[in-house]
């Protein structure tokens, strides 16, 4: 290990530099993980761009990522006590919790109710630093094992897979369910295969362009939002009735509304995309059909849980990966992430 380190750093928005850093050191139950792969997620885009001023990031300047994977090379005290070595290959993900508040307690770590709090809460490449750099400290409670047969640029995308996880859980999908994603980035393909993981005896992927070819080249049946109303569309493929379950992946007004206009009676909509304005909803569908509309943030105990599916295929990451640079090109890479033409759908940082 040298002292120093390469670091993304963001001064303010949008504008970017690789740093020479000094390395940092794990504190009581950290690890220091040498950082193989990063994964571009889309908040990172909303963040660099400065679309959450005050609260992702708190401050600048910032170092963002917390799409990672990697190995450990040194131990921070107490850390081998939950059986961490030097040299063990790990995947990260975001929430450091508390640990002691109710919602933690319960298992919904992601809803700690000291988010945020100095010294109780962190959330790695959100409010505080991040791994798009050579090195990076996470707490053990935010590491899972690395399967053997897991590449480290496929372990970068196991926490977005693990989001992907949990939204279909919130979902409540049933066996022989019919399941329709709305939105065909990453998260949309990943829930696609959670749905499936699920039971889902069907999913339909809602989208456009060359996300949505991505989505039938994966065996899900596609609606192309270019090409007419999709709501129609999806009700003509379910017979008239609607999809059992949506998973809203978008994150934006339109989608959302199809979402819940997609819905069987006595359906239930899911949503992990975080619109940045006001949706306008229709209220009597809700209550007359009795709809259910959830929230679903990041991910609750499902690193563990998706790893094995990861492994053994059925969670396709790796189909996923479309473009790769080194941390000195990240501007290239994140301009080639927020454009929609390239294609691209997951893109690694190597550092």
């Amino acid at each position: 290990m040298t002292q120093t380190m390469q670091a993304l750093v963001v001064h303010e928005p949008r504008v970017l530099e690789i740093q020479e850093k000094p390395v940092p050191e794990p504190g009581v139950n950290e690890v220091l993980a040498r950082v193989r792969s990063t994964s571009i997620c889309g908040t990172d885009a909303h963040l660099i761009n400065g679309d959450y001023p005050g609260f992702w990031p708190p401050a600048f300047p910032f170092t963002p990522g917390h799409e990672w994977a990697g190995e450990i090379v040194a131990l921070g005290p107490g850390a081998e006590a939950f059986g961490w070595q030097v040299g063990d290959r790990v995947a990260g993900t975001s929430h450091n919790a508390c640990g002691a508040c109710q919602k933690c307690v319960e298992g919904q770590y992601n809803l700690c109710e000291n988010y945020g709090k100095t010294g109780l809460h962190a959330q790695y490449g959100h409010n505080a630093q991040g791994c798009d750099a050579t090195y990076a400290v996470h707490n053990v409670k935010c590491i899972f094992r690395l399967p053997d047969t897991v590449s480290f640029d496929e372990g970068a995308v196991v926490d977005p897979a693990s989001i992907a996880l949990h939204v279909a859980r919130r979902g409540n999908i049933k066996p022989g369910d019919t399941v329709a994603v709305t939105g065909a980035g990453a998260i949309g393909l990943l829930a696609g295969d959670a749905a499936l993981i699920c039971g889902a005896a069907r999913v339909i992927v809602v989208g456009r362009g060359q996300r949505l070819e991505r989505a039938a080249k994966m065996g899900f049946e596609t609606v192309d939002t270019n090409a007419g109303d999709p709501v129609a569309v999806v009700r003509e493929l379910t017979g008239g009735l609607g999809a059992d379950v949506v998973l809203e992946c978008a994150g934006v007004p339109e989608t959302l509304t199809w979402g819940m206009a997609m819905l069987r009676r006595g359906g239930r909509c899911a949503m992990v995309g975080i619109p940045t304005e006001d949706v306008a909803l229709r209220i009597q569908p809700l209550v007359l059909d009795e709809l259910e509309l959830v929230g679903s943030r990041a991910s609750a105990g499902e690193m563990r849980r998706v790893l094995p599916f990861v492994a053994n295929g059925r969670m396709r990451v790796g189909e996923l990966i479309t473009h790769s640079f080194p941390l000195a090109e990240y501007e290239t890479a994140l301009a080639t992430f927020n454009d929609r033409s390239s294609g691209a759908i997951k893109i690694i940082i190597h550092p």
